[in-house]
Formats: C-alpha cells, sequence, structure tokens
C-alpha cells in the first residue's frame, strides 16, 4: 500500500543535468573529477580482465585495501599521476593532447577509448 507521499510524487521525473556530483550538489575541482573518472577506468579494467582485488593489488603493486578504495570512488591520496600509472600497469595507453582551445580558458577532457565516460559533462 501506497503512503501519502508516494501519492504526491508518483509520476514526477527529475531530469539531471548530466553532472551527477553537481546534482547531487557536490563541488568538485576539476583534479578531482579526473581522478574519478581514471579511477572509474582502473576498476572497468579490473572487472574486464576478471581480476579479483588481490591479483589487482599485486599487478599495481599496492594493499587490496587501496584497490578497495580506488573501485569505491574514495581518491584521497592518489595523485593523477599514480592513477595514470595504474592504468598503464593494467594495459591500457594513455595519451595526453595539447591544443590551442580558441577561447579565453581552456579545458580538460579525459576519453575512454573503448567506453564513453561522459567525461565532458563530468568536467565542465
Amino acid at each position: 500500500m501506497k503512503n501519502r507521499q508516494d501519492k504526491q510524487t508518483e509520476g514526477i521525473v527529475t531530469f539531471g543535468t548530466g553532472d551527477v556530483f553537481a546534482d547531487l550538489g557536490l563541488e568538485l575541482s576539476p583534479e578531482e573529477r579526473i581522478k574519478l573518472l581514471i579511477a572509474r577506468q582502473i576498476s572497468r579494467a579490473i572487472t574486464e580482465r576478471d581480476m579479483t582485488q588481490v591479483e589487482a593489488a599485486d599487478v599495481l603493486e599496492i594493499d587490496q585495501a587501496k584497490i578497495s578504495n580506488l573501485t569505491r570512488g574514495r581518491i584521497a591520496g592518489f595523485s593523477v599521476e599514480r592513477l595514470m600509472k595504474f592504468v598503464a600497469a593494467l594495459g591500457w595507453d594513455i595519451d595526453i593532447e595539447m591544443r590551442p582551445s580558441g577561447k579565453a580558458r581552456g579545458s580538460v577532457r579525459v576519453h575512454s577509448a573503448d567506453k564513453p565516460l561522459d567525461e565532458e559533462k563530468l568536467l565542465a
């Protein structure tokens, strides 16, 4: 049986902005957003290689608890550089391209070649 609140909100759809962090009221720096995107790629690579967290920890030369943190988006204590080394250790190439933006201020984007990460929305 539905309660009164369910009846009031039934059929209401709220569309997000495309930036899940902003929709949740979280203010993230560009570096935090990049780190989260890289952590998501690390998690994806571990899953695609069908590795356990212990196996991934061995490959990345860190302890299993840190793998657990990364796969849960807990990025404190990890630099972008260190996360990029993890991606490379998991068999992914990383290309960094810099070019003039034609605007007063440039932007930072991270792309994954296999599946879109909606990085432009996340790094806006």
